[in-house]
């Protein structure tokens, strides 16, 4: 991490965030969770088409890790009136590439429960 910088890590997640808030939230059906101004690259979100917990198995089929749950935030999720969402987080290691895979993977879940 010393050697990267951390200024360089944070300009890196900060351009993974706002290309995930430019391609992730044009999945039909999909609502971002948590969308404040100064956030860590971390997309929480729901899709109407099916629950997270089968989201999260179809895009671990497809090759992309995600997490779903409640994720210790209950007041959170029941804020939000959500019983779970999916969530993909994003760090220095990632890339656009793997934000569009997630995308894709998102528009084959809606295909299966659509």
């Amino acid at each position: 991490l010393a050697g990267v910088g951390m200024e360089s890590i944070r300009a890196w997640e900060e351009e993974l965030l706002a290309y995930g808030n430019e391609v992730i939230p044009a999945v039909p059906g999909l609502k971002l969770i948590g969308t404040a101004k100064h956030k860590a690259a971390v997309f929480a979100f729901t899709l109407e088409s099916a629950h997270p917990h089968d989201i999260s198995q179809i895009l671990n089929d497809e090759g992309v890790a995600v997490r779903a749950g409640h994720h210790c935030t209950q007041p959170i999720m029941e804020h939000f009136g959500v019983p779970a969402t999916t969530r993909a987080s994003m760090a220095l290691y990632n890339t656009r590439e793997e934000i569009d895979r997630l995308v894709a993977a998102l528009h084959s879940v809606n295909r299966i429960f659509g």
